[in-house]
């Protein structure tokens, strides 16, 4: 039997939260911007991997651990 970790679950969730919410705050700053698509560019790379990083949190924390 496994037990599953929650608090790896609900720290991945909440880093999707940011990661979107930074991704829509950036969108609606971007048009100040000198270069607009260069910005979206790097804010959607970075943006990507917290959602990728906490994807594999939330997966393992599901998997949890032995017992």
């Amino acid at each position: 039997m496994r037990k599953r970790n929650w608090r790896v679950v609900i720290v991945g969730n909440v880093l999707i939260c940011f990661a979107v919410g930074f991704f829509f705050f950036m969108l609606s700053t971007a048009p100040k911007s000198n270069d607009p698509v260069a910005l979206m560019r790097t804010v959607g790379t970075v943006s990507g991997v917290v959602v990728g990083l906490a994807f594999v949190m939330i997966v393992v924390g599901l998997i949890g651990r032995k017992v």
